[in-house]
């Protein structure tokens, strides 16, 4: 096999072999032999409405029978004007442009190219700089390492980064100001008001994704942290990026995550479950105040020079609708709302197990950091054992899981009922009890 996996010790595969999926149905992956396995991820955190969804597929092969694709330069099309309307009616307050394009990365890389340039186009090219968090992760193009902070991702490639303010990330369990939520009085965002008042008026945004650090370790945090840094980039007179490429679309009871804390933003990004994992493609939304800092004579240095092949590809915009079409039609934030306290309670329930040191939830996510020593709070590596025997006893019970260092989570379809919830969490406290016992 020449294939080349991400994130993956290619050295591994000889005692560890992935997973042959042949097709995938509703919340199943199914491997050559016929065993179904609950995608218990999302497929990376993008399935909303389960895998194969009659009405996605009609939407593509529609498009595709009428205009597959056309480049987004000087041509325009009815798919992509009725996505952006649709997506700005949905948008927190305040967003009322967007610009398309392939994956998640690319929609944080527009935002930081498009916050830098704005200050520029108005006369202020020394606000250069950015604000971020020191577990945050946005995308593995340049752009996005150099403001992300999960260090693992970033190691290899300083060299081409460029200098980006961190601050401690808002992480209860190890609460960066040694506080307990929520006496703390979210005493962990003076370090973000700290490099604002350092960054003297440099600082171009402040990027964060909403609510849940989820390459960071599924950190959950309080929505008043978000609604105080929103209000310090705004004093600083810096912009508010939130990436919600993995938090959008109804994954934590809210179309945005961003909502929840009464936050708007600036930029807003966008992929994963924009098309339900379908089609690669993604979307940057933007206020009026950025679009019109970009208007101006061919001449006047204002133009947006950044672009993608597949813009606006018509068939992802397609798909794109569809799913809007089904979460109006299926209330499907209703449905979040009524079935996830149970995914959290039964999350915390399995807290007295052996090493299990924190348990997260929101939404339709639930995570269990574990440890060496509950304790001292002591991490277990992310390369022990255990976690090669959740991930096997996991598939043996039908459930497909991929540890994230050294948290085991669940971050389960939009679409999942009722039923199948119990007995995906039937499967999940079998598999850890199993293990950890």
């Amino acid at each position: 096999m020449r294939c080349w996996h991400p994130y993956t010790q290619m050295s591994s595969h000889a005692s560890d072999p992935p997973l042959r999926v042949e097709r995938a149905e509703g919340l199943f992956l199914v491997d050559a032999d016929g065993n179904r396995y609950y995608d218990a991820i999302s497929s990376w955190w993008c399935v909303v409405h389960g895998h194969g969804h009659p009405r996605i597929r009609e939407a593509a092969a529609r498009q595709m029978e009428r205009l597959d694709h056309v480049l987004f330069a000087g041509v325009t099309h009815e798919p992509a004007e009725q996505l952006s309307e649709r997506l700005v009616s949905v948008a927190p307050e305040g967003l009322s442009r967007v610009f398309f394009s392939d994956n998640g990365s690319t929609a944080v890389e527009v935002a930081l190219k498009m916050s830098l340039q704005y200050w520029r186009n108005i006369g202020r090219p020394e606000k250069t700089r950015f604000a971020c968090l020191d577990l945050g992760y946005h995308g593995d193009t340049t752009g996005c390492m150099s403001v992300s902070g999960v260090e693992a991702f970033r190691n290899a490639f300083r060299p081409i980064l460029f200098p980006a303010r961190r601050v401690p990330a808002p992480y209860c369990y190890r609460c960066p100001a040694g506080k307990e939520y929520p006496g703390c009085g979210i005493a962990c965002i003076r370090e973000m008001e700290k490099a604002l008042e350092e960054g003297e008026g440099k600082v171009a945004a402040v990027i964060l994704e909403p609510l849940l650090m989820a390459a960071g370790g599924m950190i959950v945090y309080p929505p008043e942290y978000l609604a105080e840094a929103a209000r310090l980039a705004r004093s600083f007179d810096a912009h508010l990026i939130v990436d919600e490429v993995a938090t959008g679309f109804g994954r934590t009871g809210t179309m945005f995550a961003c909502e929840r804390a009464g936050a708007s933003p600036d930029f807003l990004c966008l992929s994963k479950g924009l098309t339900s994992g379908t089609m690669p493609f993604a979307a940057t939304l933007a206020t009026e105040r950025v679009y019109e800092a970009f208007l101006g004579s061919p001449d006047s240095g204002r133009t947006f020079y950044h672009g993608h092949t597949y813009t606006a590809n018509p068939v992802g915009c397609a798909v794109a609708l569809a799913s809007l079409d089904l979460f109006e039609e299926n209330a499907l934030l209703e449905h979040v709302r009524a079935v996830s306290p149970r995914l959290g309670d039964a999350a915390r329930a399995l807290a007295d197990l052996p090493f299990v040191g924190d348990v997260r939830h929101i939404g339709m996510v639930a995570a269990l950091e574990l440890v060496k020593d509950k304790g001292t709070k002591e991490p277990l590596p992310g390369t022990a054992p255990v976690f090669r025997a959740i991930r096997a006893e996991a598939l043996r019970r039908g459930l497909f899981l991929r540890p994230l260092g050294n948290v085991v989570y669940l971050f389960l379809p939009q679409c999942t009922t009722a039923v199948e919830l119990e007995d995906i969490l039937s499967r999940f406290a079998d598999t850890l009890r199993s293990v950890l016992r």
